[in-house]
């Protein structure tokens, strides 16, 4: 893996976050933009569980014969003049696209927005053999001039301020010509706009994701919101296109389904301003579109979850729904996970590919409220899944000794229900003996974890098995 991963350093990085008020001020516009809008726009569609439960099926039926449709793809994209690479790893994806990128000379790459190329580090991969990389997608753009990394699926500039950004773009636009520091956030945009005009124009090559590989038709469908992926795909001479294995769907009637609960769970749009779908290279009395079209496929590790508990986190089509009602993710934004995926779907899907060694505080990152599942328009059970990972863990005998000897504890105890009442009880006890006036501990031995950051309620009375045995005493 190119992109080395962070996670494993969560706590610390969730310290920091937590430490950062540029951050939290960023992270509290989440709370009433993304999130309302999603709620108004279920609102406009009473159907929005039936169509989610059309779509999980489309997807769970896909994985049944996942081979099938992925070969249909590709006989139909070689049909229309294209061309499918297939990519196992990482590794065999950049060097893929260099190589398509060599036998043109290419100098300059525009790039829709595509977290495939975060997760195999494309960008600089690219720069280390001499070809520019340039992001058009606002948010991409933005975190790339910042030599930064997305913190948001949909959203990668999210832990910015409109402050943060008038500040970068006048220092990185001034050298251009742009020489007054704007403040409103149009005219961020347009002044992104005019800069990126003429990237477009010198790339020799176009680079975006996909978030549908149509088998009935050969056919790649991105959605956005800026027509940046338009641009990107019809300008230059190359198009390629770099998605996973799991983007395959059987039809294009399947694409306008998955359409209708993507949409409104990612930026509350009832459509998004731009559904494009491309179908080989530029035709002969076409007069624009590229003259060469690719599609990298890639799986890295997402066959290998295939039929087993874990399948589901593949149905996930990158809304961002999970993330934006997740409390923890709300606290401590996207960067602290470590990687490229963050918030619950991160927890879920970033074990499998980097692995549980490298990632096993991610899965633990969770209060398990439910949000995450109970948003998702795929259905999928991200909080079953963490709890898989963390089984995974225990049989690695990851956590630290202390911890292992702490839960096994805990194990014997609740597996003895009369051991268990005389220990609570004896606890409840001393804790109501030096329980403070004030209602609540500041600091506990043994219990730091989560006095340092929250107080802890001091006991007011019996156990609740207390209460509830005399309850249906008295009921008797």
């Amino acid at each position: 893996m190119t992109v080395n991963p962070t996670s494993n350093n969560f706590k610390e990085n969730a310290k920091k976050a937590l430490a950062d008020d540029n951050l939290q001020a960023a992270l509290n516009n989440l709370k009433g933009g993304l999130i309302s809008k999603r709620k108004e726009a279920i609102k406009r569609l009473p159907e929005f569980d039936a169509i989610s439960t059309r779509a999980k099926n489309i997807k769970d039926e896909v994985f049944l014969d996942l081979d099938f449709y992925l070969e249909k793809f590709e006989k139909k994209t070689i049909e229309y003049g294209g061309v499918v690479h297939w990519a196992e790893d990482a590794n065999d994806a950049k060097n893929i696209i260099l190589e398509l990128l060599k036998s043109i000379n290419a100098k300059i790459m525009t790039k829709g927005k595509t977290l495939i190329s975060e997760e195999i580090g494309l960008n600089e991969f690219l720069e280390e053999n001499g070809i520019e990389p340039v992001e058009t997608d606002l948010g991409e753009y933005i975190v790339q001039i910042a030599g930064e990394k997305p913190s948001h699926i949909i959203a990668p500039a999210l832990h910015k301020t409109k402050e943060n950004v008038a500040d970068l773009f006048h220092e990185i636009h001034s050298p251009l010509g742009y020489k007054e520091r704007q403040n409103s956030a149009s005219a961020l945009v347009a002044e992104a706009r005019s800069v990126l005009r003429k990237r477009y124009l010198e790339a020799d090559a176009g680079l975006t994701g996909a978030n549908f590989l149509v088998a009935e038709t050969g056919s790649t469908a991105i959605v956005t919101n800026e027509g940046n992926g338009d641009l990107t795909q019809s300008l230059p001479k190359m198009h390629i296109v770099l998605a996973t294995i799991d983007k395959v769907v059987p039809t294009l009637e399947d694409v306008s389904t998955i359409l209708r609960v993507l949409n409104p769970s990612a930026t509350g749009q009832d459509m998004a301003t731009y559904v494009t779908f491309s179908t080989g290279p530029k035709r002969r009395d076409d007069n624009a579109g590229p003259d060469q079209f690719h599609v990298v496929i890639l799986d890295n590790g997402r066959s290998d979850l295939i039929g087993t508990d874990k399948q589901d986190v593949l149905r996930c089509i990158r809304c961002g729904a999970c993330m934006n009602h997740c409390p923890v993710y709300g606290a401590v934004g996207g960067h602290a996970y470590g990687w490229v995926y963050p918030g619950p779907i991160g927890a879920a899907l970033n074990p499998a590919l980097i692995g549980i060694e490298k990632s096993h505080h991610l899965p633990n990152a969770s209060t398990f409220c439910g949000r995450c599942e109970e948003v998702c328009p795929m259905q999928i059970p991200l909080p079953k899944i963490m709890r898989h990972w963390r089984n995974e863990e225990w049989k690695k005998k990851i956590p630290k000794y202390s911890v292992r000897l702490v839960l096994k504890l805990w194990l014997f105890l609740v597996l003895n229900p009369v051991l268990y009442r005389i220990v609570s009880s004896i606890f409840v006890r001393i804790l109501s003996f030096f329980s403070p006036q004030k209602g609540y501990f500041s600091n506990l031995p043994f219990a730091s974890g989560w006095t340092s950051v929250r107080d802890f309620p001091a006991p007011e009375g019996k156990s609740f098995l207390s209460q509830w045995e005399e309850e249906h005493d008295d009921n008797k």
